[in-house]
């Protein structure tokens, strides 16, 4: 498909559909979320096949492999063709709780809470994260 032709790291990450945009993902990469053997890359980094890529999106690290480095944006259903995902089983985990936390249940017609209100659900939503 792409004729040994060098694949920058963002514009992989992109293309794949893990970050929305390529300047995000190039911010990622030079925050040192993104790691190729157990190195944090530049968004230069040139990608090859069958490399794990890290993608730290805390509190959950991605893992995947490139089953082919591409370089133009594809639709979702063909992502599967060029990364696979390895992700371990306890970091899905991690992003359900965080999930669950992150939703609430206020009856209908109590309106907005009050600050006082806002402030206990802060120090619950804290107390949870940590």
């Amino acid at each position: 498909m792409s004729e040994n032709k060098p694949v920058r790291i963002d514009k992989l990450l992109w293309s794949v559909r893990i970050f929305k945009t390529r300047s995000i993902a190039s911010d990622e990469c030079r925050k040192g979320r993104i790691i190729i053997n157990n190195v944090p890359v530049k968004p230069s980094r040139v990608v090859l096949k069958n490399e794990i890529v890290q993608v730290k999106k805390p509190p959950v690290t991605f893992t995947y492999r490139i089953i082919e480095p591409i370089e133009n944006r594809v639709s979702a259903k063909l992502v599967s063709q060029f990364i696979e995902d390895i992700t371990s089983d306890e970091e899905r985990a991690k992003l359900d709780i965080r999930q669950a936390v992150t939703g609430g249940y206020r009856n209908k017609g109590t309106g907005r809470p009050t600050k006082k209100e806002r402030r206990m659900i802060d120090r619950i939503k804290d107390d949870m994260q940590d």
